[in-house]
């Protein structure tokens, strides 16, 4: 790929505060790299033996149950760091991180973290920030699986998507990725038959609208008071 500019970095959170040659210093480390959709660029377990920004596209992180379940843990969308598995001790990766869209990615020698975390100015106050934010995250959904309703957690998982990566088009806000119903039941504890009818019945209600890999919320109002239990349940 053509050598990338410093602009690219200039406004991600973690190389925000650094001055040019600074992270013309960062580019010249890293290797790039575009991944296809659906493709592993590490797996859960492997030895962490670099980490990433994603430049470019949305990656899923999936994590394998005792059972032998897969379970989507969160969606990262571009302008993030990802496999950082020394920020949180671990020699390796907690959890498989597959593309969910085309990506762009740039990945870096773990073995420089600690050399990024000491040189760079708000490298590592940013990390360790995205760090909290996504333990957050997952900590609201091991809450909502605990007690809510399916049909309250798979309308929370839309909202968290659309808050996330979502763009306007014409009939609402689109998810802006590709995201299956099969997608859905793994992030939601639930099974691929309970989605579907749920999905199928927002749809004939106006709250959704989906077509192959591509979900767009018609009526997120409806969608918060499904999420709170103040909507009749989905027939």
């Amino acid at each position: 790929m053509p050598r990338l500019d410093e602009s690219l970095l200039t406004p991600m959170p973690p190389f925000s505060r650094l001055e040019k040659r600074q992270i013309r210093e960062i580019l010249d480390l890293a290797s790039v790299r575009r991944f296809d959709e659906g493709v592993a660029v590490f797996e859960e377990g492997a030895p962490a033996e670099r980490f990433y920004m994603l430049l470019d596209g949305y990656i899923r992180v999936m994590r394998i149950t005792p059972t032998g379940e897969q379970v989507i843990a969160l969606h990262i969308p571009s302008g993030q760091l990802f496999g950082i598995a020394q920020a949180i001790g671990r020699t390796t990766y907690p959890a498989t991180s597959v593309t969910a869209s085309e990506a762009i990615v740039l990945g870096w020698p773990m073995r420089l973290w600690d050399q990024f975390v000491a040189q760079y100015d708000g490298f590592a106050s940013e990390t360790y920030k995205t760090v909290g934010q996504r333990l957050g995250e997952m900590n609201n959904r091991i809450v909502e699986m605990a007690t809510q309703q399916v049909e309250q957690r798979v309308a929370n998982s839309l909202l968290r998507l659309i808050n996330q990566t979502g763009r306007k088009v014409e009939a609402g806000i689109e998810i802006d990725f590709p995201i299956t119903r099969q997608d859905l039941s793994e992030m939601t504890a639930t099974t691929l038959h309970t989605v579907s009818r749920l999905l199928s019945a927002w749809e004939k209600q106006g709250v959704v609208a989906s077509r192959r890999k591509r979900i767009t919320v018609t009526d997120p109002h409806r969608l918060v008071l499904i999420c709170r239990g103040e909507a009749p349940p989905s027939r």
